[in-house]
């Protein structure tokens, strides 16, 4: 109180300065002041935090009076703010930092935030909700010197009712964040990595993605509404009755009539009706509508989103839906009565300057349209379930979702708490996202073991509770016979083998010569519910360093780092960029043959990539053609992934890849068309040779293309007749449309043109040795087995060489295709199947140090980076020399490429041009050879 007295003493202006600092908004005392706008406190902005890392707050009463804190911004969390223990870790080729991007600051445990709210005097006889979007796991709320309660869900909001607790006037509130592990039971375990922290591998709950952050993300606010409020608005679209049918809740259960409401994206009301008595259903009220003419479809191609509202004399609610079903018929994946197909790709979680998942539509947005720039409509949440963002921005987008519970575990069933909480987290699912048209698929989790019986009782539940999605037990199982056959409750299945066999590539294309002919019907055809082939894919890609300096949060690559300074240490870091293009490109080839057979195989309906995008964790899995930001590495473009990732995709079937004189090369030709059904269309099919010379054409006129598989269209025939080699390229348009394809082919002479040559061939090291001291010059092609060297492979690293040590670890091949050893061997300056016989026959060498320059260099894992080639020359002595580390001696008449590549190099080695630059010992030589 400003007194006579104190005016007397200090002056007028004095008292009103301090007035005015009192009622400064900025002061201290009141910048944490959370004031209402309307009938919402926004709880954003300045925090005070302190930590509980002894886990002593809640008995000393923390809560009861303004404490002494660090300041954070929410929402948010302690990494973002720099808070917790701070990295030690180095940059190192180890087990430590090349688990996953290491956390600038860490904490695990409880950690207490504090700020005071005003409740306005009009808010009287109101209800009040509290909203705190997305925690790690479990909060407390406190309001003044009173224990609201506690909540735990990894999927969903932690919503609080207030009503008990608040009444106009200031308020302490205060939240307890625990993002301690609270049901290891979810989880499986990664003990290949040292710190126990980084172990676990669900994406819910992980250091290898997501960050185990602590705080809270999202919006965070107190809502005044009426005490009766509308609440849980669903909205079944009943597509078999053409009919919608509503349910809601409210808390004291008075039938009242309501208005119901459809508004277009526009906010237009397109359709309006009174309910007058809607039927009550324990806390329920229902009632039905016929859909209304105006009301369009929901689907990839017409993402039609609609806003439904009820209103009645004391409240409303509102909600966004689409009109769609999905279903199994007849063991096909159907939207709306017609087929699609799911061209999908994962996400866990990867978002690497925050740690966390976006909580706002716009990134959300940007992402699913990188991800349709490169053909997808369907995303898999491994492990995990996305926020409310990433649901509207789907919707609007036109993808289709598949959730999982917050769950990869071989114990399933074992801990009945832990089952209880997965069973909170489906119901909250379905809850907070269930209206949501794209959230089309879910499953009880990735890869499970354990009591498969818990798990069909869950999905059973959920089936009967709420059928605008399809569910799965899981989404794989290394456990038979789950694994291999559908669960009794899946109604749909998601697979990398079958009973029969593999559905993916990773059993074929290291194991047996390429081969264009083949899908998966054999292993798929007896599937009876929707098929889905399992993270197909993991071909590993060299880092790309120059993505270093795009990690400016709270992750620092020390693994990216860590690699940079080994090739500088070793002198190859000029060829880093090199490396990420090369082993890229092999992913990329590998990737569109994994898609296309997936494409023709008329049991699948859809596969999931692991992945488009680099997964940072688990080893450094960088299995991307695009970087962890969603960014391009230059490997290939949307436009060129979408030749083979799209609605509707030529194809062609053709036995393999390499072709000598005198064969005939026969392409049949058909159409995977998922887009709707054509009339009267023209396939355009040409081949022609690398100048661009049409060797043959032709027109299949007037195609009926209806949904689904359309095989046996026409066929292409050409007689090979060369005496040189060549690449050649098949190509397929449909007029008229974006969508074509091509495939490389490579056809080679019988016999190639050899110049007269003194060469001498051998397979010896020591009889090499000799004649190169005797100035002779030497073609030195051993045997495989005899080669001290690296085995050598075909596909990429699968995964991880962190992950899966124990595998041969090359990245492909990085060929100076200019070089003049070449020149009768058509090759790009990276892996294409026609090196497929030559890199399985052979045994790559190290050069380490010895300063030579491969013709034909293979990439070796980022954790060794050895200098490693297939073929080189040097001088050696007074002699001339090329190693090659690939059989180009054996069985020539039988192994046209390499029989080709024999005589491109020998035909090198006659003329003028042969003359190498770099000497080699013959002590360093023979260190080439497996010692007895």
């Amino acid at each position: 109180m400003i007194t006579a007295k104190a005016i007397s003493k200090y002056g007028l202006v004095w008292i009103v300065l301090c007035f005015l600092i009192a009622c400064d908004d900025n002061s201290d005392e009141n910048k944490a002041l959370a004031t209402a706008n309307g009938e919402v406190i926004q709880l954003a902005g300045v925090w005070a935090v302190k930590l509980d890392s002894l886990n002593t707050g809640a008995d000393e009463n923390w809560f009861l009076n303004r404490f002494e804190g660090e300041e954070i911004n929410l929402p948010g969390t302690l990494d973002d703010a720099g808070i917790g223990k701070k990295d030690t870790l180095t940059p190192a080729l180890n087990n430590y930092v090349l688990s996953n991007l290491a956390r600038k600051h860490s904490y695990i445990g409880k950690a207490w935030y504090q700020r005071e709210i005003q409740v306005p005097e009009n808010w009287s006889g109101k209800s009040f909700d509290l909203k705190l979007e997305r925690v790690l796991w479990s909060s407390t709320v406190y309001i003044d010197s009173v224990k609201v309660g506690s909540r735990e869900s990894l999927v969903g909001s932690h919503n609080y009712d207030l009503t008990a607790h608040l009444n106009p006037g200031r308020h302490l509130l205060t939240v307890e964040i625990d993002n301690s592990d609270l049901y290891p039971n979810i989880n499986v375990t990664g003990d290949r990595y040292p710190l126990k922290v980084n172990q676990e591998m669900a994406h819910a709950y992980t250091n290898h993605t997501q960050i185990k952050w602590n705080g809270i993300l999202g919006a965070m606010n107190i809502t005044a509404s009426s005490p009766n409020q509308l609440q849980n608005l669903q909205i079944y679209p009943d597509f078999d009755n053409d009919e919608i049918r509503v349910s809601y809740q409210q808390q004291n259960a008075t039938v009242k009539p309501v208005l119901f409401e459809l508004l277009d994206a526009s906010g237009a009301v397109v359709f309006s009706k009174e309910i007058k008595s809607p039927e009550v259903d324990g806390p329920y009220f229902n009632f039905t509508v016929e859909r209304p003419a105006e009301l369009k479809f929901w689907d990839e191609f017409n993402p039609n989103v609609y806003m439904a509202r009820i209103t009645n004399d004391e409240t409303s609610a509102q909600v966004n839906f689409g009109y769609r079903k999905i279903e199994n018929k007849n063991a096909e994946l159907h939207l709306n009565d017609h087929r699609i197909f799911l061209r999908g790709n994962l996400e866990c979680v990867i978002f690497p300057l925050t740690g966390y998942p976006p909580m706002k539509t716009e990134a959300w947005k940007k992402l699913f349209e990188q991800a349709k720039n490169y053909g997808l409509n369907h995303i898999r949440f491994h492990s995990w379930c996305p926020p409310e963002a990433a649901f509207q921005a789907a919707d609007e987008a036109g993808m289709y979702l598949q959730v999982e519970l917050p769950h990869w575990s071989l114990k399933v069933g074992e801990d009945a708490k832990t089952t209880q909480f997965l069973k909170d987290e489906a119901q909250k699912i379905l809850r907070d996202y269930g209206n949501h048209p794209s959230f089309v698929l879910m499953s009880m989790g990735n890869e499970l073991q354990g009591d498969m019986q818990t798990l069909n009782d869950m999905t059973a539940t959920l089936k009967k509770q709420d059928s605008r999605h399809l569910y799965a037990t899981t989404s794989f199982s290394f456990q038979k016979p789950a694994g291999t056959r559908p669960e009794p409750e899946d109604e749909f299945f998601v697979a990398q083998w079958t009973q029969k066999g593999w559905i993916r590539g990773q059993g074929v294309f290291n194991n047996y010569p390429p081969g264009f002919e083949n899908d998966y019907t054999a292993n798929s055809k007896q599937i009876e519910v929707p098929l889905i082939s399992h993270e197909i894919g993991q071909y590993s890609v060299y880092p790309d360093l120059s993505e270093i300096p795009k990690y400016t949060g709270v992750l620092e690559p020390l693994n990216f780092i860590a690699v940079k300074n080994d090739l500088e240490q070793k002198g190859l870091i000029d060829l880093a960029p090199d490396f990420t293009y090369a082993s890229g490109k092999l992913a990329a080839m590998l990737y569109k043959e994994e898609i296309e057979r997936a494409l023709k195989t008329p049991a699948f309906d859809g596969f999931q990539l692991l992945q488009l995008q680099d997964f940072p964790g688990q080893g450094t899995a960088l299995v991307g053609l695009l970087n962890a930001f969603w960014e391009s590495k230059g490997v290939i473009t949307g436009e060129e992934f979408r030749e083979f990732n799209s609605p509707l995709v030529p194809l062609a079937r053709f036995e393999k890849a390499v072709y000598e004189q005198g064969e005939n090369f026969t392409a049949k030709i058909e159409v995977a068309n998922f887009l709707e059904p054509k009339e009267n269309q023209n396939l355009h099919i040409f081949l022609k040779d690398e100048k661009g010379t049409i060797l043959k054409e032709m027109t299949l006129e007037n195609l009926k293309l209806s949904l689904g598989n359309n095989p046996n269209l026409g066929t292409l025939s050409f007689p090979i007749n060369v005496t040189e080699a060549a690449a050649w390229t098949l190509g397929i348009e449909l007029e008229g449309t974006p969508y074509k394809n091509h495939w490389p082919i490579w056809v080679y002479p019988q016999e190639p043109e050899l110049r007269e040559t003194e060469v001498v061939e051998t397979t010896s090291f020591t009889e090499a040795v000799a004649l190169l001291e005797a100035g002779k010059t030497v073609l030195l092609s051993p045997q495989p087995n005899d080669i001290n060297g690296v085995q050598g492979r075909f596909v990429p690293v699968f995964w991880s060489p962190v992950h899966f040590p124990d595998q041969p670890g090359t990245m492909g091949l990085l060929i100076d295709n200019q070089h003049k050893a070449l020149a009768n061997f058509p090759t790009a300056s990276y892996t294409q199947w026609q090196w497929w016989d030559l890199c399985i026959q052979s045994k790559s060498v190290r050069l380490n140090g010895l300063q030579l320059k491969p013709i034909v260099r293979v990439v070796d894992n980022f954790v060794t980076n050895n200098d490693l080639a297939n073929l080189f020359e040097a001088k050696v002595g007074a002699g001339r020399l090329i190693f090659s580390a690939m059989d180009i001696q054996s069985n020539l008449s039988k192994r046209p490429v390499a029989r080709q590549l024999h005589a491109s190099v020998l035909n090198y080695m006659a003329s003028a041009d042969f003359d190498p630059q770099q000497s080699l010992s013959k002590e360093d030589l023979v260190q080439l050879e497996v010692k007895n």
